[in-house]
């Protein structure tokens, strides 16, 4: 049964406006109804997955830690979801040393000695108008949820292995913080995925890319039929 609602996370120290700004227009355009809750940490993502479960399986996912944390309770509670929307992953398993924990782990250092401005410094274009927006909103909880999602886990290869759903998979070439090809072996476990990609620079020009990506490629997936092996794309 296809669900008509999508249940999107933010990423880490970002939140349910750029969420909204991604997936809003593109889900509209399919029929479906996006909610973006204001969660700020990784128990208040599961929490808000919870609340939002009514009985009838939902779309979820996010960006980057969001989606990662969607894909977690995916696995835990198989019954609840029926699809995955996964922008921008990150790793899979532990952290370790992972681009976007290392960088979670640097800004986190030097907001707590040199405060937010500093840790945004060379940060410019989009991504530093986005982070000098959202920050903000974190108040003293910035540097602890930089530390959290840093130190948080995604669900292994394994555990992507056992999910049926269908999951769409987008993934900017050019992001070293998000390597393409960690997308790639999250797709490449999936039974049934697919991957579409764009470019930092088109996300900064036209934020729905990013969406519109994860969106054509759940669409690919679950038109495939179950035992489809993962598909990339454009």
């Amino acid at each position: 049964m296809r669900s008509s609602r999508a249940v999107l996370l933010p990423g880490t120290a970002s939140d349910e406006v750029f969420v909204a700004s991604v997936f809003a227009g593109p889900l509209a355009d399919a029929g479906m109804a996006l909610v973006t809750p204001a969660s700020r940490d990784v128990r208040g993502h599961v929490a808000a997955l919870d609340a939002a479960w009514g009985g009838t399986p939902l779309v979820v996912g996010g960006v980057s830690l969001g989606a990662h944390v969607a894909a977690a309770w995916a696995v835990r509670h198989p019954e609840r979801c029926a699809g995955l929307l996964v922008a921008l992953p990150a790793w899979h398993g532990d952290a370790g040393g992972a681009p976007a924990a290392a960088t979670a782990r640097a800004s986190a250092a030097l907001v707590g000695t040199a405060g937010p401005e500093a840790a945004l410094a060379g940060v410019d274009g989009w991504l530093g108008a986005e982070l000098r927006r959202a920050w903000p909103r974190y108040g003293a909880r910035l540097e602890g949820a930089l530390l959290e999602a840093a130190g948080s886990a995604a669900p292994t290869l394994a555990e992507l292995r056992g999910l049926a759903v269908p999951v769409g998979v987008a993934a900017c070439t050019d992001d070293p913080v998000h390597p393409v090809e960690v997308a790639r072996e999250w797709v490449g476990a999936l039974p049934r995925a697919s991957l579409r990609t764009t470019t930092l620079a088109e996300l900064g020009a036209d934020r729905e890319s990013l969406g519109r990506a994860a969106l054509d490629a759940y669409l690919d997936a679950a038109a495939s039929g179950p035992g489809r092996a993962g598909r990339s794309g454009r």
